[in-house]
């Protein structure tokens, strides 16, 4: 017990937040090399856009890690007893109930909420009239977000990835 209430002294309230989303963590997720912490899906989302090492700091990661991230269950327990502020109507909430209280809080959907449209996606043309494609000849996409051109699934994973952590 005494090691336990050692251990969660370590952690601060930064802690409980993911560095890719800000949001607090969902399924955290931690690398084994540098020991980051992110949610699954920031972190998957991260690998399947290309990504061969950690999001924050570019340390090394494992193929094997990044199909299957190694789950924070000592954080993810830690969460479930300590409680922090909603950011928007202060009221204390336990932290890994802290996103489902986000679906339920007005205060915090009337300055976060969620839209539930897709832009409508437009294909960029270059100045000959010709549509940007892959190599394959995909039509590709372009997020202001993300550096490389994305295919439309991956735009759309991408874009659904943004709108569920907002």
């Amino acid at each position: 017990m005494a090691e336990e209430l050692s251990t969660a002294a370590s952690y601060t309230k930064g802690d409980f937040y993911c560095p890719v989303c800000q949001e607090v963590l969902k399924t955290p997720a931690q690398t084994a090399a540098c020991q980051h912490i992110f949610c699954r899906k920031c972190f998957q989302t991260a690998m399947r856009e290309g990504g061969i090492c950690c999001p924050l700091c570019c340390g090394n990661v494992t193929r094997k890690e990044r199909a299957c991230p190694e789950w924070a269950l000592d954080l993810e327990n830690i969460m479930r007893k300590f409680s922090g502020s909603c950011r928007c109507c202060a009221k204390q909430i336990k932290f890994y109930r802290m996103r489902h209280h986000y679906e339920s809080c007005k205060k915090y959907q009337d300055e976060y909420g969620v839209s539930s449209i897709i832009p409508n996606l437009q294909i960029s043309q270059d100045s000959g009239g010709n549509k940007n494609t892959s190599a394959s000849g995909h039509p590709t996409f372009k997020c202001p977000c993300v550096k490389n051109r994305l295919s439309r699934q991956r735009l759309l994973d991408h874009v659904a990835v943004i709108a569920y952590f907002r």
